[in-house]
């Protein structure tokens, strides 16, 4: 037995439509949504006067311009200025000195005074070992050996003894040429040694030895023989 249904129980007669309807006003609801969002919003003011405002106002700035320094200005070096000289300007003489003169004049200038060496003042109680000028015996040392040897008187107990050899001795010819200050300086026996002092304070005066030009102490050396006849 088929089952039959009246048209007014029949649910899914206006399904078809209701969906369509139902999709359309979604689509309508979407598309209002999109336009709200991108139309601009109007705003009513106290006077009834709607204003427009944007979304998003965005501040325009502008940037300063940067300023340079003025360029330095070019400094323009003048040219020199010549004199020009005519020809009918008669020109001086112009006196050229010689180089004889150019030399004269250039010794003049370049001249240095000589320095006048101090004298050296001398003690005359320093006694000199080295001089310019040694003292110096009339006749010379061959002179003086001699002397001493006329002058000395072999001791008695020395040449009982058989004592003998050569005394050295030391002496200062003073400033006047004479004799001082006779001393030992190698031995041989006290009685030679004694004789040696007494001859060499007899010698005769010297001639003084001198430094600078001027008579000075100096320090003399001799030696005494004392040898028995054979």
């Amino acid at each position: 037995m088929e089952i039959k249904k009246t048209p007014r129980a029949d649910l899914e007669k206006d399904i078809s439509l209701s969906f369509l309807m139902g999709l359309v006003l979604a689509l309508a609801v979407l598309f209002v949504g999109f336009e709200w969002g991108e139309e601009d919003i109007r705003v009513a003011t106290d006077d009834g006067l709607s204003t427009v405002i944007d979304e998003e106002e965005i501040e325009m700035t502008q940037q300063d311009e940067i300023k340079l320094p003025p360029p330095e200005p070019e400094v323009v070096k003048e040219p020199d200025i010549l004199d020009i000289v005519e020809d009918e300007v008669k020109v001086e003489n112009i006196q050229m000195a010689s180089s004889e003169d150019d030399m004269s004049q250039a010794q003049k200038d370049t001249y240095v005074a000589p320095v006048e060496e101090a004298e050296e003042e001398v003690d005359e109680n320093f006694v000199f070992v080295t001089v310019e000028k040694m003292p110096e015996f009339p006749g010379g040392d061959a002179a003086l050996l001699k002397w001493i040897s006329d002058h000395v008187n072999y001791p008695t107990i020395a040449a009982e003894n058989g004592i003998q050899g050569r005394v050295s001795c030391t002496f200062t010819v003073n400033a006047d040429g004479s004799v001082s200050d006779v001393e030992v300086v190698r031995a041989v026996d006290p009685n030679l040694d004694k004789e040696a002092i007494r001859v060499l304070k007899m010698v005769p005066k010297f001639k003084p030895g001198e430094q600078r030009g001027k008579p000075v102490r100096v320090k003399y050396s001799v030696p005494v023989r004392f040898r028995l006849a054979q």
